[in-house]
């Protein structure tokens, strides 16, 4: 394998900390963008060279006006991993907000990696720029994009200034579209899911049967390094082989924390007047609905396959889990 020079943006985020090593461990020279360097965890943070040979350099705030002139320094490729994810609390200022980082950042780091001489930018755009939910039929890249949210409308957005760029100057731009993403390390919505579970609530989900894609760490790590180096570029969505309902994923983190899943079933015709009454119906439609990942694409044109099982990634990450917060 040809050795690549990387830069990936957000480095120190959930993807990022377990994509440097990676790329670094298969014969890649990588260097790690960090917004700074104090607000990184002392056990993970990741120094000017760090133990794996990982290099890293400061780029201060994600915006229309970064600097990235020292992080592009000689670099081939950029896998841009940082972006604006958690809610906004005012929504009439939600959009705005998100496209500071998600498209500003992305239109300025494109327009200097190109001056720069970068031959690719991978951009890590998410599914919900195809949209929040399928009924029956996968998403695939065909599928025309309907983002509903800030998060998804600006990843969309930055996938379009990015296409202009490559058709200004040159630039190749792989875009990669994953679900959730799980595994050791990770935040959010999956970290609360587990919290509950530690602490024994009960889950209305006895009677859910969606089908959920999700994509393990290991898997998108993978992914992620056959568009740095395969020769073809373009747009892919990429999940585990299988699909998991909610009710099932409840019952799988509880086995592999070592808990017993709490569930009981009410009709979901139910749950969906609650969430109505409550102002929670996004939330009841992420419970409840499905969302199927077609990701035939990028096995047939790239030829990634996710070696590691989704039952596998989960029981990975729910020891993890249990290993840093039952003791």
């Amino acid at each position: 394998m040809t050795e690549m020079r990387i830069l990936v943006t957000g480095a120190n985020g959930f993807i990022g900390r377990a994509l440097c090593p990676v790329l670094r461990s298969r014969g890649h020279v990588v260097r790690a963008a960090l917004r700074t360097r104090s607000v990184l965890d002392e056990a993970t943070s990741l120094e000017a060279t760090d133990e794996s040979g990982v290099e890293s350099v400061e780029v201060g705030d994600i915006d229309g006006q970064t600097d990235w002139s020292a992080a592009l320094d000689g670099i081939q490729v950029v896998v841009h991993l940082a972006g604006r994810a958690h809610q906004v609390q005012d929504r009439a200022k939600a959009l705005s907000t998100y496209r500071v980082v998600n498209l500003d950042g992305t239109e300025n780091l494109a327009r200097q990696a190109a001056k720069h001489g970068v031959r690719r930018v991978v951009f890590v755009s998410s599914i919900k720029v195809n949209g929040e939910e399928t009924h029956g039929k996968p998403f695939t890249e065909a599928a025309p994009p309907k983002p509903k949210d800030p998060y998804g409308i600006t990843k969309w957005e930055a996938e379009q200034v990015l296409a202009e760029a490559s058709a200004a100057t040159g630039l190749e731009v792989t875009v990669l579209r994953p679900p959730l993403v799980h595994g050791p390390g990770v935040k959010g919505n999956l970290l609360r899911l587990m919290d509950g579970i530690r602490q024994g609530k009960t889950f209305p989900l006895g009677a859910v049967r969606n089908a959920r894609s999700m994509l393990g760490i290991h898997n998108l790590c993978d992914a992620l390094e056959c568009c740095i180096t395969h020769e073809a570029t373009g747009t892919f969505l990429a999940a585990d082989a299988e699909t998991i309902s909610s009710r099932d994923l409840v019952r799988e983190l509880a086995e592999g924390m070592g808990r017993k899943a709490k569930l009981f079933s009410v009709p979901v015709a139910w749950m969906e007047v609650a969430a109505k009454v409550a102002g929670r119906q996004s939330e009841f439609r992420r419970l409840t609905g499905s969302l199927e990942v077609d990701a035939g694409k990028i096995q047939k044109e790239l030829g990634w396959v996710p070696a590691k099982g989704l039952h596998d990634g989960l029981m990975e990450m729910a020891r993890w889990y249990a290993t840093v917060n039952l003791k």
